[in-house]
This record gives C-alpha cells, structure tokens and sequence, in this order.
C-alpha cells in the first residue's frame, strides 16, 4: 500500500512500511524512511506505483477547466475526493483524486483551503477582484522588463527619469520604476549614479553629491517658513567696554568677541562675550521650532545652511557698529598670567570691529617672533594671546594638535583653492582657549546651582553628550558644556536658556528628565554626525576635483599603517593596494594618480617609490576641536 500525505504544505508519496493508529511508517520513491501522523494522509492506493502518482496526477490536472470546477462547486465547503468524483461521474482513480487536489491547491484565488484536503469555492465578487489584481500584476511585472530593457539600452523612459533623485538617494522598492531601475543597475554591473550618467540625466557631478544632503535634511527646500523676528529685551545694561571679534572672512554668524581693558589698579581686565539670542527666543516659540528641526549650521565647501533665517541672525549677531544682547564673562588677569575669579553678566554689548583672519593671520609669525605690525586692536589680541598661552599651560593639555592642519576650501565657479593652515597658530589659540574658559566655567556654574545642562564628555577616549557634569580628559577641565555657539548650534541655545535663567534667578527652562532637554541631545547628536560626514564628503570631492584642475600626475604622503596613506596638501587618507610591506608606518612615499572619478569620490593611486630621508611619525586626530 501507498499513501499521498501533505508535510510542511508539500504534497508527498510513500509505501506503507508498518501502520500503527496515529501513524504510518513509509518509504519515499527516494529509499528515505519518515514516521507521518495518519492525520496528514490525504489518500492510500496500491496502483499506480508511489513513484508514478503524482506524475500522472499532474498530467490530469493539466486537462481540467478551473472555471468549471469553481462554477460546480460554488458557495459550498467539499473535499477533494468528493468533487473528483462528481467531475468523472464514478469513483476516481488515484491519479484523478490526486490530480483534483493539486488543481485545487494551484488556484488559491479560486479555492480556500478549509482543512487537510476540504476547500470552499471563493465568492464572485472575491475572485473578480483578485483576478483584476493579478491581471494588473502581469501588466506590471511587463512594464518592469520593457523598462529594464531600455535602460539596459541607456535608454531612460520618462516614468523613471521624473524618480530620478528618489531613485539616487531613497527608492521606494514597492514601486514598479524602482523594480525595473535595480533589476537594470544589476544587469548592466553598474551603480545607480553611473547608471543615470549613461542615459545622459547626470551632468554635473556635484549637483549629484550635494542633492544627496539636501534631500536627506530638506526635502521641502532650504527656505524658512515665515516669521516673526523676535526682539531681545531694552533694558540691558551696556558694558562699559566695546567689544571686536575675530572670524573668516565668510563667518556671518559671530558668535563671540572680546574686550581688552585696564582696571583702576592697572590690572589687565579681559571680557569674553557670547552673542545671546536666548534673550529673544523663547523655548516652544516659532523661531525655536526652525532652530529645533536643523540644529546646526551645516558648512562644506562652498556653501553653509544656516540653523537662524538671516534676519534672525542678523538681530543678535555681534556685527560692527551695533549694540547687542550678550553673555559676558569677566575676568582679572593675574601676574602669572591667568584670571582670577571670574563673574558673567547679562547685559549689551557695543562692537567696535569685526575682524578678519585674512588680515590678521600675519600677527601669527609676529607674535611667535616678538614683532609688531601696526595693526589695530594689534596689543590687545597679544594680551588675550598671553592668557590663551597660561591657560592652556594650565590645563596640562593643548588646544589642539600642533602638528595637523586644517584646509579651507575656496569656490570660484567651477575652480578650487585650497589652504592650508597650521593648528594652534597664535589667533587660533587665542580663541580656542577663550572659549573651553567659557564653556567650562558656565558649565560649573549650572553645576554648582544644580541647574540642568548638556555636557560634553571624555572619559577613556570617547566624547559623548550627557547632561551630568562629568569630566572632559581631553581638554582637562571638570565640566565642559557648549554654549559659545548659540547662533550656530541648538546645544548652544538650550544651554543658554538654562545659564539666562541661572544669572537672572529664574527657573530654568529644562530639568535633567526633560523630554525637551533629552531630545535635543539625542537628535543633535544624530544630525551633527550626519552633517560632518556630507562635509567630510564634499571636502573629498573638491579635493578630487583639484586634482583634476591642477593636472597633477604624482603626490607624496606618509604611511600611516598598512596601505593607508595621508597625502600631503590635501585632507585625504587613502588606501593604495600597490603599496610595499616595505614601506611602513611614517615611511614617505610617492604615488601616482592614475584615475580620478568624481561621482564615485575615489581616486586610483599606484606606488611609485619610497622618498628618501628622515621618516615622519603618522599624525593622529583627537576629538579636542570643541571651539564654537
């Protein structure tokens, strides 16, 4: 004897070994041995032969009409032998039995399955449906091949063409034009980039690479919703002294600037002041929302996204010649060089100049060899240079790393400049070391008055935001807390709510468990990380593209470890498969530029030779760069 039994909605044959009440021992076709439950039997024969049945069974499945079969068997539950007998008006063979129940199993549309060999005809309007749904499928899936065959012919159909930056940066999978574009990028072996470029709708390779960061962060478009421009208070004290700042010549938003003066004792008196936006924008308010939903000024080459609207911006940054609101933090210089106890101040504050680096970077080599220049404000950016020198001395740690460098990218039309410029040059420092002053002492002052506030922590080499007063091992101070940006991050702004209530003894706006304070951080983490890669990014691609407008065929650099190599003049760390195991870390070398393709942003180098000469130690980043 021989049984059909289903296993795991799978049809199979066996020969009857031994049969016991709840199960059967059997035999596949195969020679394999398998105990089944007697429930699982949908029927038991002698002939045909149990490696014929389901052969045979299939053939006579061919033959039957399921129109007929559903029309016959309408509206009632039934079991498959039954209506195999009704269809051959006797008692069926095994093959007809077994073929009606594979024919039954084959239309789910047509038939529902009740049981283990007991079904129901599907209700008209059920299966009308369900066969226009499928007629539509077949419809679709031609439409996907007919398009992945033009584009396999670099042929774009328009449907695609109008997806194209969905296509590029968040294809919705569920859509036909998404199916037939993937099912060509795999056919052709090429990138969904090169794809497009091919079909000849990808020109201008850095429209690609910047509509990549504007589709993630604003896919409404750059512009602000409207707004009212919210006005600071008029009854700030104004600081007896005016105030000069110190940026690039591109920086719109300053945020910081200093003031030099003499105390009646002949005391240096240094004031840092931070421009204070918290006095105008309120938490909740329209303006916070915008400042809520970017969180950060985003920069790359070429380009800055602001988080305020420029009229915003315009109202509470230090600019020459205005009076502003703003956070001072005062403090008596002593004679070893460092402050001696310092106060804050909410009040205004007149700015006398907005200087620039471009100018003034010649104080750098003047100041290191005791020179003068004549420039103005010259004596009082050497003051500040002094107490930058004491306190960086007195936090054991420098401001930041001596022997890296950082660029600055300058776009003219379709050409690049790229500058380089040593770290903790004398102006850097300056600022740098004014600001972790700031950020660390206001950070203790929320501290001491148990007032919330977002840090930044480092502790065994990972930097990370908590709002609990820990120490930053990197920069050496007990609590630091951003708060020199508040024009340029929403950490900044948050922070200074908390320090205006604190100053002003009011309560602060956010409690340590505030949901508002929590998910600033969070989602001020996620998107400063996202905004540094796509500039991370862009500076590679103008990188590259130097390359190409320079023409330049050869480049040196230093080994890092393995075949990672930094390039000299350039902010690129790349790998070079050729490299010799014998050039190892420090070693320099020299490599050439065999390609250079700017929608992939990679290039092609080939070693060339190991210079000559004393090896140079790999340079190493730290995450010290905490300056607003």
């Amino acid at each position: 004897m021989h049984v059909l039994y289903e296993e795991e909605g799978e049809l199979k044959v066996g020969t009857v070994l031994s049969h016991a009440p709840a199960s059967y021992q059997v035999e596949s076709p195969h020679g394999r041995r398998s105990k089944i439950k007697t429930a699982n039997v949908l029927l038991s024969f002698e002939d045909p032969p149990a490696g014929e049945l389901i052969a045979r069974a299939q053939r006579f499945a061919e033959e039957l009409d399921l129109e007929f079969l559903w029309e016959y068997s309408s509206g009632r539950e039934f079991d498959f032998r039954t209506l195999a007998r009704d269809y051959v008006g006797r008692e069926p063979s095994p093959p007809e039995a077994a073929g009606v129940l594979l024919k039954l199993q084959s239309a789910p549309m047509y038939f529902y399955r009740r049981g283990r060999g007991q079904f129901q005809a599907a209700p008209a309007e059920t299966l009308k449906l369900a066969l226009a749904g499928l007629e539509k499928k077949k419809r679709v899936q031609a439409q996907v091949a007919e398009w992945t065959a033009a584009l396999q012919r670099f042929e774009c159909p328009a449907p695609i063409a109008a997806l194209r930056d969905e296509l590029l940066y968040a294809p919705d999978r569920n859509k036909p034009e998404t199916k037939a574009f993937e099912q060509a990028c795999r056919e052709t072996g090429l990138s969904a980039a090169r794809l497009f470029e091919r079909c000849r709708l990808l020109g201008d390779t850095h429209e690609y690479h910047l509509r990549r960061f504007l589709h993630e962060f604003f896919p409404h478009g750059i512009a602000f919703a409207a707004h009212d421009v919210p006005a600071p208070p008029l009854d700030l004290p104004l600081a007896p002294q005016s105030a000069f700042s110190l940026d690039d010549i591109g920086t719109t938003e300053i945020d910081d600037a200093f003031s030099v003066a003499r105390s009646e004792a002949g005391e240096l008196r240094v004031g840092v002041h931070i421009a204070a936006p918290a006095l105008g924008i309120a938490p909740g308010s329209p303006i916070d929302a915008i400042a809520r939903e970017r969180l950060s000024t985003a920069y790359m080459p070429g380009r800055k996204y602001t988080m305020l609207p420029d009229d915003v911006v315009a109202r509470f940054s230090l600019d020459h010649g205005s009076e502003q609101p703003a956070l001072s933090l005062y403090f008596d210089v002593g004679e070893n060089g460092l402050p001696r106890a310092v106060h804050s101040r909410v009040e205004r504050i007149a700015v006398a100049a907005n200087l620039r680096h471009a100018q003034y970077d010649v104080l750098n080599e003047a100041f290191e060899a005791g020179r003068a220049t004549g420039l103005p404000y010259e004596e009082g950016l050497r003051s500040l240079w002094r107490v930058a020198l004491a306190l960086e001395k007195r936090r054991g740690r420098p401001s930041t790393a001596p022997t890296l460098l950082d660029y600055s990218f300058f776009i003219d039309g379709e050409r690049v400049r790229i500058v380089r410029r040593k770290r903790g040059a004398p102006l850097d420092k300056l600022v740098s070391e004014l600001m972790i002053l700031v950020n660390s002492s206001w950070g203790e002052l929320l501290a001491e008055r148990d007032v919330a506030a977002i840090y930044r922590v480092q502790a065994t080499g990972k930097v990370r935001f908590s709002v609990h007063a820990e120490p930053h091992e990197g920069l050496g101070v007990r609590c630091y807390a951003w708060m020199s940006s508040p024009l340029r991050r929403y950490v900044d702004l948050v922070n200074q709510w908390q320090l205006v209530a604190a100053l002003q003894g009011r309560r602060a706006p956010f409690s340590r468990s505030s949901e508002g304070l929590l998910s600033a951080l969070r989602a001020f983490e996620l998107t400063a990380a996202r905004y540094d890669e796509h500039q991370r990014a862009m500076e590679t691609y103008w990188s590259l593209r130097w390359l190409l407008q320079e023409e330049v065929r050869e480049l040196e650099g230093v080994v890092l470890r393995e075949n990672l190599v930094r390039l000299d003049g350039l902010p690129l760390v790349l790998r070079v498969p050729s490299l010799p195991e014998s050039a190892g870390a420090g070693a320099r070398v020299c490599l050439v530029v065999r390609d250079v393709n700017l929608l992939e942003r990679t290039v092609d180098l080939a070693y060339r030779e190991t210079l000559a000469g004393e090896a140079s130690a790999p340079v190493a980043a730290a995450d010290t760069d905490e300056k607003a």
